[in-house]
Protein backbone atom coordinates (compact mmCIF):
# COMPACT_ATOMS: atom_id res chain seq x y z
CA UNK A 1 0.00 0.00 0.00
CA UNK A 2 1.35 3.42 -0.88
CA UNK A 3 2.72 5.21 2.32
CA UNK A 4 0.85 8.67 1.27
CA UNK A 5 -2.46 7.08 1.20
CA UNK A 6 -1.58 5.21 4.82
CA UNK A 7 -0.68 8.76 6.01
CA UNK A 8 -3.72 10.63 4.62
CA UNK A 9 -6.02 8.29 6.41
CA UNK A 10 -4.31 8.24 9.51
CA UNK A 11 -4.72 12.25 9.52
CA UNK A 12 -8.35 11.74 8.23
CA UNK A 13 -8.86 9.74 11.69
CA UNK A 14 -6.78 12.49 13.73
CA UNK A 15 -8.96 15.24 12.28
CA UNK A 16 -12.07 13.71 12.92
CA UNK A 17 -13.87 14.38 16.58
CA UNK A 18 -15.54 11.20 18.13
CA UNK A 19 -19.00 10.08 17.45
CA UNK A 20 -21.31 7.67 18.97
CA UNK A 21 -20.65 4.44 17.74
CA UNK A 22 -23.78 1.75 16.50
CA UNK A 23 -22.64 -0.45 19.47
CA UNK A 24 -23.15 2.44 21.99
CA UNK A 25 -26.33 3.42 20.61
CA UNK A 26 -27.69 0.17 20.41
CA UNK A 27 -26.81 -1.00 23.43
CA UNK A 28 -28.89 2.18 25.25
CA UNK A 29 -31.45 1.41 22.84
CA UNK A 30 -32.06 -2.59 23.82
CA UNK A 31 -31.45 -1.58 27.53
CA UNK A 32 -34.17 0.76 27.46
CA UNK A 33 -36.70 -1.53 25.59
CA UNK A 34 -35.77 -4.54 28.18
CA UNK A 35 -36.92 -1.86 30.60
CA UNK A 36 -40.37 -1.17 29.28
CA UNK A 37 -40.86 -4.36 28.51
CA UNK A 38 -40.20 -7.09 30.55
CA UNK A 39 -41.19 -9.96 27.60
CA UNK A 40 -37.54 -8.23 26.16
CA UNK A 41 -35.65 -8.29 28.93
CA UNK A 42 -32.86 -11.05 29.93
CA UNK A 43 -32.95 -10.64 33.42
CA UNK A 44 -35.43 -10.26 36.67
CA UNK A 45 -34.58 -7.72 38.88
CA UNK A 46 -35.13 -8.55 42.49
CA UNK A 47 -35.85 -4.86 44.38
CA UNK A 48 -37.61 -1.57 43.10
CA UNK A 49 -33.85 0.18 44.03
CA UNK A 50 -31.92 -2.27 41.77
CA UNK A 51 -34.63 -1.34 39.10
CA UNK A 52 -33.80 2.40 39.08
CA UNK A 53 -30.22 2.06 39.17
CA UNK A 54 -30.48 -0.22 36.51
CA UNK A 55 -32.11 2.89 34.65
CA UNK A 56 -29.91 5.44 36.00
CA UNK A 57 -27.00 3.44 34.48
CA UNK A 58 -28.41 3.67 30.90
CA UNK A 59 -29.49 7.49 31.31
CA UNK A 60 -25.63 8.08 32.26
CA UNK A 61 -24.65 6.18 29.20
CA UNK A 62 -27.24 7.99 27.13
CA UNK A 63 -25.73 11.28 28.75
CA UNK A 64 -21.88 10.24 27.09
CA UNK A 65 -23.51 9.29 23.55
CA UNK A 66 -25.68 12.86 23.45
CA UNK A 67 -22.17 14.31 24.77
CA UNK A 68 -20.24 13.11 22.37
CA UNK A 69 -22.56 15.29 19.69
CA UNK A 70 -22.83 18.25 21.70
CA UNK A 71 -21.68 20.62 19.37
CA UNK A 72 -24.36 20.07 17.00
CA UNK A 73 -26.97 19.89 19.90
CA UNK A 74 -29.63 22.67 20.01
CA UNK A 75 -29.71 22.75 24.09
CA UNK A 76 -27.46 20.49 26.12
CA UNK A 77 -26.76 17.17 26.50
CA UNK A 78 -28.34 16.95 29.89
CA UNK A 79 -31.20 19.06 28.88
CA UNK A 80 -32.08 16.67 25.89
CA UNK A 81 -31.39 13.91 28.20
CA UNK A 82 -34.26 15.21 30.49
CA UNK A 83 -36.47 16.00 27.50
CA UNK A 84 -36.30 12.32 25.82
CA UNK A 85 -36.81 10.45 29.37
CA UNK A 86 -39.48 12.66 30.28
CA UNK A 87 -41.34 11.32 26.69
CA UNK A 88 -40.93 7.93 27.87
CA UNK A 89 -44.50 7.51 29.25
CA UNK A 90 -46.26 8.50 26.15
CA UNK A 91 -44.12 6.08 23.96
CA UNK A 92 -44.57 3.52 25.66
CA UNK A 93 -48.08 4.15 25.85
CA UNK A 94 -48.24 4.15 22.07
CA UNK A 95 -46.19 0.93 21.79
CA UNK A 96 -49.18 -0.73 23.75
CA UNK A 97 -51.44 0.20 21.32
CA UNK A 98 -49.25 -0.64 18.25
CA UNK A 99 -48.77 -4.11 20.06
CA UNK A 100 -52.57 -4.00 20.96
CA UNK A 101 -53.45 -3.69 17.11
CA UNK A 102 -50.94 -6.40 15.89
CA UNK A 103 -52.21 -9.07 18.18
CA UNK A 104 -56.08 -7.93 16.96
CA UNK A 105 -54.86 -7.41 13.59
CA UNK A 106 -53.51 -10.84 13.05
CA UNK A 107 -55.25 -14.04 13.37
CA UNK A 108 -52.24 -15.86 14.33
CA UNK A 109 -50.90 -13.85 17.31
CA UNK A 110 -51.87 -15.43 20.25
CA UNK A 111 -51.79 -12.40 22.79
CA UNK A 112 -49.66 -9.19 23.08
CA UNK A 113 -46.60 -10.47 25.25
CA UNK A 114 -45.67 -13.23 22.07
CA UNK A 115 -46.09 -9.78 19.58
CA UNK A 116 -43.99 -7.75 22.15
CA UNK A 117 -41.47 -10.66 22.56
CA UNK A 118 -41.40 -12.48 18.99
CA UNK A 119 -42.52 -9.85 16.19
CA UNK A 120 -40.28 -8.22 14.28
CA UNK A 121 -43.03 -5.37 13.43
CA UNK A 122 -43.67 -4.68 16.51
CA UNK A 123 -39.45 -4.74 17.22
CA UNK A 124 -39.15 -2.45 14.22
CA UNK A 125 -42.05 0.29 14.89
CA UNK A 126 -40.52 0.35 18.79
CA UNK A 127 -37.43 1.46 17.61
CA UNK A 128 -38.85 3.54 15.17
CA UNK A 129 -40.63 5.37 18.18
CA UNK A 130 -37.52 6.18 20.03
CA UNK A 131 -35.74 7.55 16.65
CA UNK A 132 -38.47 9.61 16.25
CA UNK A 133 -37.97 11.07 19.54
CA UNK A 134 -34.44 12.12 18.99
CA UNK A 135 -35.44 13.37 15.49
CA UNK A 136 -37.74 15.38 16.86
CA UNK A 137 -35.32 17.46 19.91
CA UNK A 138 -32.52 17.57 16.58
CA UNK A 139 -30.07 14.98 17.68
CA UNK A 140 -27.91 14.14 14.98
CA UNK A 141 -26.74 10.50 13.99
CA UNK A 142 -28.61 8.51 16.52
CA UNK A 143 -31.68 8.74 15.36
CA UNK A 144 -30.45 7.44 11.70
CA UNK A 145 -28.48 4.31 13.77
CA UNK A 146 -31.51 3.39 15.11
CA UNK A 147 -33.55 3.52 11.75
CA UNK A 148 -30.76 1.27 10.17
CA UNK A 149 -30.14 -0.94 13.07
CA UNK A 150 -33.94 -1.60 12.80
CA UNK A 151 -33.57 -2.17 9.16
CA UNK A 152 -30.83 -4.69 9.45
CA UNK A 153 -32.40 -6.88 12.36
CA UNK A 154 -36.04 -6.74 10.59
CA UNK A 155 -35.93 -5.96 7.06
CA UNK A 156 -38.19 -3.15 7.92
CA UNK A 157 -36.46 0.60 6.45
CA UNK A 158 -38.31 3.07 8.46
CA UNK A 159 -36.75 6.76 8.33
CA UNK A 160 -36.57 8.60 11.93
CA UNK A 161 -38.46 11.66 10.81
CA UNK A 162 -41.57 9.39 9.69
CA UNK A 163 -44.82 10.25 11.39
CA UNK A 164 -47.00 7.28 12.71
CA UNK A 165 -49.86 7.77 14.44
CA UNK A 166 -51.04 5.47 17.24
CA UNK A 167 -52.13 1.55 16.78
CA UNK A 168 -49.94 0.94 14.14
CA UNK A 169 -49.95 -2.55 12.41
CA UNK A 170 -47.17 -4.01 10.67
CA UNK A 171 -47.95 -7.72 9.85
CA UNK A 172 -44.81 -9.62 8.65
CA UNK A 173 -42.69 -6.63 7.50
CA UNK A 174 -39.98 -8.47 6.00
CA UNK A 175 -38.98 -5.67 2.87
CA UNK A 176 -41.67 -2.21 4.42
CA UNK A 177 -39.74 0.90 3.23
CA UNK A 178 -41.41 4.30 4.52
CA UNK A 179 -39.88 7.30 3.89
CA UNK A 180 -38.94 10.68 6.18
CA UNK A 181 -42.02 12.64 5.24
CA UNK A 182 -44.50 9.78 5.47
CA UNK A 183 -47.55 10.79 7.45
CA UNK A 184 -49.38 7.58 8.79
CA UNK A 185 -52.39 8.10 10.29
CA UNK A 186 -54.31 5.66 13.06
CA UNK A 187 -55.26 2.60 12.73
CA UNK A 188 -53.38 1.42 9.48
CA UNK A 189 -52.05 -1.79 8.45
CA UNK A 190 -49.31 -2.35 6.53
CA UNK A 191 -48.12 -5.94 4.50
CA UNK A 192 -44.96 -6.93 3.79
CA UNK A 193 -43.10 -5.55 0.86
CA UNK A 194 -44.94 -1.80 0.90
CA UNK A 195 -43.14 1.28 -0.32
CA UNK A 196 -44.13 4.58 0.84
CA UNK A 197 -41.61 6.17 -1.33
CA UNK A 198 -40.72 9.34 -3.27
CA UNK A 199 -41.08 10.44 -6.94
CA UNK A 200 -37.42 11.34 -7.91
CA UNK A 201 -36.63 15.23 -6.82
CA UNK A 202 -33.76 17.44 -7.15
CA UNK A 203 -30.91 17.46 -4.37
CA UNK A 204 -31.91 20.89 -3.35
CA UNK A 205 -35.68 19.59 -2.91
CA UNK A 206 -34.75 17.24 -0.29
CA UNK A 207 -36.43 18.87 2.59
CA UNK A 208 -40.10 19.46 1.00
CA UNK A 209 -42.77 16.11 1.56
CA UNK A 210 -41.80 13.93 -0.92
CA UNK A 211 -43.60 10.52 0.34
CA UNK A 212 -47.66 10.44 0.76
CA UNK A 213 -49.93 10.71 3.52
CA UNK A 214 -51.89 7.65 4.53
CA UNK A 215 -55.14 8.44 6.48
CA UNK A 216 -56.68 6.61 9.38
CA UNK A 217 -57.98 3.06 9.31
CA UNK A 218 -56.51 1.90 6.21
CA UNK A 219 -54.92 -1.16 4.50
CA UNK A 220 -52.33 -1.56 2.26
CA UNK A 221 -51.75 -5.37 1.31
CA UNK A 222 -47.96 -6.84 0.10
CA UNK A 223 -45.98 -5.35 -2.38
CA UNK A 224 -48.46 -2.32 -3.05
CA UNK A 225 -46.10 0.94 -4.20
CA UNK A 226 -47.64 4.25 -2.88
CA UNK A 227 -45.29 7.66 -3.99
CA UNK A 228 -45.16 11.43 -4.20
CA UNK A 229 -45.64 14.02 -1.25
CA UNK A 230 -49.14 15.50 -2.73
CA UNK A 231 -50.63 11.88 -2.79
CA UNK A 232 -53.05 10.96 -0.21
CA UNK A 233 -54.26 8.10 0.63
CA UNK A 234 -57.98 8.72 1.87
CA UNK A 235 -59.33 7.64 5.14
CA UNK A 236 -60.97 3.70 5.00
CA UNK A 237 -59.29 2.98 1.90
CA UNK A 238 -58.06 -0.54 1.06
CA UNK A 239 -55.04 -0.74 -1.30
CA UNK A 240 -54.49 -4.14 -2.94
CA UNK A 241 -51.54 -5.85 -3.07
CA UNK A 242 -48.53 -5.09 -6.05
CA UNK A 243 -50.74 -1.62 -6.59
CA UNK A 244 -48.65 1.11 -7.96
CA UNK A 245 -50.30 4.29 -6.92
CA UNK A 246 -48.57 7.96 -7.50
CA UNK A 247 -51.74 9.68 -7.16
CA UNK A 248 -54.53 10.28 -4.70
CA UNK A 249 -57.18 8.08 -3.64
CA UNK A 250 -60.62 9.47 -1.86
CA UNK A 251 -61.63 8.18 1.32
CA UNK A 252 -63.25 4.64 1.12
CA UNK A 253 -61.27 3.45 -1.74
CA UNK A 254 -60.84 0.11 -3.37
CA UNK A 255 -57.76 -0.38 -5.55
CA UNK A 256 -56.57 -3.52 -6.75
CA UNK A 257 -54.00 -4.54 -9.53
CA UNK A 258 -55.78 -7.51 -11.40
CA UNK A 259 -53.49 -9.35 -13.82
CA UNK A 260 -54.46 -10.26 -16.95
CA UNK A 261 -54.65 -13.79 -17.43
CA UNK A 262 -55.31 -16.53 -21.08
CA UNK A 263 -56.01 -19.80 -20.40
CA UNK A 264 -55.68 -22.38 -23.84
Amino acid sequence: MNSSFLEKLYQSHWQTRDIPSPEQVCSVLNGLLKLLFPELADRRFTSYREFENHFSTIRLELNKILDLVKEELTQTPEIIENQFVERLPSVYALLMKDAEAITSGDPAARDVREVIRTYPGFYAVAIHRLAHEFHKLDVPLIPRILSEYAHSETGIDIHPAATIGESFCIDHGTGIVIGGTSNIGNNVKIYQGVTLGALSVRKDLAEVKRHPTIEDNVVIYAGATILGGKTVIGEGSVIGGNVWLPKSVAAGSRVYYRANTESN
